[in-house]
């Protein structure tokens, strides 16, 4: 009897040590427990926390992956978070999610480790989707804004420049498609599935037109989503790009299904390894009236868990994958838009990425979605409504715009 208590108390320790990270006293090594989604391209991971092994070989990283999905990522995290779960350590963040992890106690201050003179290296749009209340709760590790993917093989073929509208790019599309006479050959891929994708495409095209999202009723923003139903969906665009993210619109566009595209910076890495690799070009995206161009302010940064028993070893791996070394990694060798300003004049990150360079102007004026605690009730409410009104024919806009209008106003009522 006593050797099955002695070994039942040595099996109570080992879990002790190994079973939600902390250090382990006999190696000296802490475990950092990291959430992160799934990457478009794994290897750049692989390859960055073999170099964080290989310079922190006291620190651990215990790795768990999530969807892809940031709506399904978001969910993920936020009940981790929400649970206080000892799991956690540090986490990805999309740029919408600051208010709300920090309103709720979830994310840790970070202005003692990442001060302002930090904080001047990086765009100021990420920066301010950092801050909250007076403080800031994340590191940038990229910055994102929506381009324009487009067939420059098919557009100099019929002496076409990018278009600067849409009505000149729905032009450009119907002059292509008749001259190929390609069944296969679709001119608009984009995310319009109902998830949050939809509202950064979205924002997009409604604020080119002078609309917002959170007026729905707005002539300018009622305009722009009927051109989206009547002229877009199942015409431009197949009709399956209702069911569309970012992978399946992108897998479209560079199997050569599409003229233009609508995605991230990382999309370029990709179709560098395409069967259309050589032929696309980009641009800033169209919109209804000249110099109305709008880009969705997009892309990730880390946070730190207030509920971390290893905060400092969690802020090791912060800074390390927010480096200018990191940095250059992953925009070398995925495609990501580096969030420090200086890496626009890396020579290795332009050659890269040659279309950075000409992206600079959007990144420093990208538009950010609405700034509120309650943002993911807010997006619900316009996926639900975006989603209707592109998806049913015989929608009344008007009724399910008045409908979001109310839902939001009480939504944001709640936190005034």
């Amino acid at each position: 009897m006593r050797r099955i208590v002695l070994i039942a108390g040595m099996l109570i320790v080992g879990m002790a040590l190994f079973g939600c990270g902390g250090s382990d006293t006999e190696s000296g090594v802490t475990s950092v427990n990291l959430v992160v989604w799934k990457p478009n391209i794994p290897a750049a991971w692989d390859s960055a926390l073999a170099m964080f092994h290989e310079a922190h070989p006291d620190i651990k990283i215990v790795r768990e992956i999530g969807p892809h999905s940031s709506s399904q990522f978001h969910d993920l995290v936020a009940q981790k978070l929400r649970n206080q779960d000892p799991s956690v350590d540090a986490f990805l963040m999309d740029v919408i999610w600051t208010p709300e992890f920090a309103a709720a106690g979830w994310a840790m201050p970070l202005d003692e480790r990442f001060p302002p003179s930090e904080q001047d290296k990086f765009f100021d749009g990420c920066i301010q989707a950092d801050v909250w209340d007076g403080k800031i709760y994340g590191v940038p590790l990229n910055i994102d804004a929506g381009i324009l993917y487009y067939r420059k093989d098919l557009l100099d073929q019929y002496g076409f420049e990018p278009p600067t509208t849409w009505a000149a790019m729905i032009d450009q599309i119907d002059s292509i498609q008749a001259g190929e006479n390609d069944p296969n050959l679709n001119g608009f891929s984009g995310q319009f599935r109902q998830y949050e994708g939809l509202i950064c495409d979205m924002l997009e095209i409604v604020q080119s037109n002078g609309g917002r999202l959170t007026e729905p009723e707005s002539p300018e923003t009622m305009e722009a989503i009927a051109f989206v139903r009547n002229e877009l969906i199942g015409d431009a665009a197949p009709e399956g790009v209702l069911t569309y993210s970012e992978q399946e619109s992108l897998d479209l566009f560079t199997s050569g299904g599409a003229v233009f595209h609508r995605n991230w910076p990382y999309a370029w890495s990709v179709s560098k390894e395409s069967p259309i690799a050589g032929q696309v070009g980009i641009a800033r995206l169209p919109s209804f009236k000249d110099d109305m161009s709008t880009s969705t302010l997009g892309g990730w940064r880390f946070g730190i868990s207030r509920y971390s028993k290893n905060p400092d070893a969690a802020w090791t791996v912060v800074e390390f994958f927010t480096s200018p070394q990191m940095q250059r990694h992953f925009a070398v060798n995925a495609g990501r838009a580096p969030a420090r300003k200086t890496l626009y004049q890396d020579s290795a990150v332009l050659a890269a990425n040659p279309h950075f360079e000409e992206m600079y102007p959007v990144f420093e004026t990208a538009t950010p979605r609405p700034r509120t605690p309650v943002y993911p009730e807010v997006s619900n409410i316009l996926q639900r409504f975006l989603h209707s009104a592109l998806s049913q024919d015989d929608a009344d806009l008007e009724a399910l715009a008045a409908k979001a209008a109310t839902e939001m106003e009480t939504a944001l009522g709640r936190v005034q």
